[in-house]
């Protein structure tokens, strides 16, 4: 591991154009479970997934996603930055990282200090009605998911937070193909790669991929030039920038 992290190490110290991917496993260490890991929201069977993020289910029955909201959002102001979203914002203070692509909806790249990320998969800062497009902001929907578990809209239509679902398409996924495409170093940090398009950037690219993250990925090891299979913040310590 000692070798591996001077290597990488070395990398992000040389690179021109750094561009980061992070997935649901950044944020394990934070107390938010991931999806797929052994003890992600897919194995614990707490929600189903077909019901609580999908965008034609969501549509009929949004009772499933409000209840994963109630909990994430009751949480989420004592939630605090963990090593590696810390690590990623002092590596764009230094003008090291030039853009930082996330997967998550947890709001912690920003809470750590980050800016120029492309959230993909959306946030929860802002919502609006299915019916009549109003638009409602972080605070009104985590203060209504506390009260009543739900959000309804004055003209009684449903309010969807701006996180996307299955279904939808992801957000400004052309510029985020763009970084990637003008990367020498891309570092996946925390994903499985297996969610699409996410999953296409380290074969878009031709930018040496390095991949941080804990158990099995989705695409060919082949393509990768380093892979890390251990645990995320305890690599990240052994960093240098």
């Amino acid at each position: 591991m000692k070798k591996k992290a001077e290597k990488i190490s070395k990398y992000i110290k040389d690179s021109n154009y750094l561009v980061a991917l992070t997935g649901a496993g950044v944020s394990t260490a934070a107390g938010i479970p991931d999806f797929r890991g052994k003890n992600g929201i897919y194995k614990s069977n707490k929600y189903d997934p077909q019901k609580t993020f999908n965008y034609r289910y969501f549509k009929k029955d949004p009772s499933h996603f409000f209840e994963f909201s109630k909990e994430l959002l009751s949480q989420i102001d004592n939630l605090e930055p963990t090593k590696t979203h810390n690590y990623l914002a002092e590596l764009e203070q230094k003008n090291i990282l030039k853009t930082l692509i996330t997967q998550n909806i947890d709001g912690l790249h920003v809470k750590a200090g980050s800016k120029n990320i492309i959230h993909i998969h959306g946030t929860y800062n802002t919502g609006h009605c299915l019916e009549c497009n109003k638009k409602y902001d972080f605070e009104w929907m985590k203060n209504k998911l506390l009260q009543k578990n739900e959000l309804i809209c004055q003209c009684g239509g449903i309010v969807k937070p701006d996180v996307v679902f299955f279904g939808e398409p992801v957000n400004e996924i052309d510029r985020a193909f763009k970084e990637v495409k003008k990367a020498d170093l891309l570092i996946v940090l925390g994903s499985s790669l297996t969610v699409q398009p996410a999953a296409m950037f380290p074969l878009f690219t031709d930018a040496t991929t390095i991949v941080i993250t804990k158990g099995d990925i989705g695409i060919p090891k082949k393509d990768i030039d380093i892979l890390v299979d251990t645990d995320l913040d305890s690599f990240i310590s052994r960093l240098n920038i």
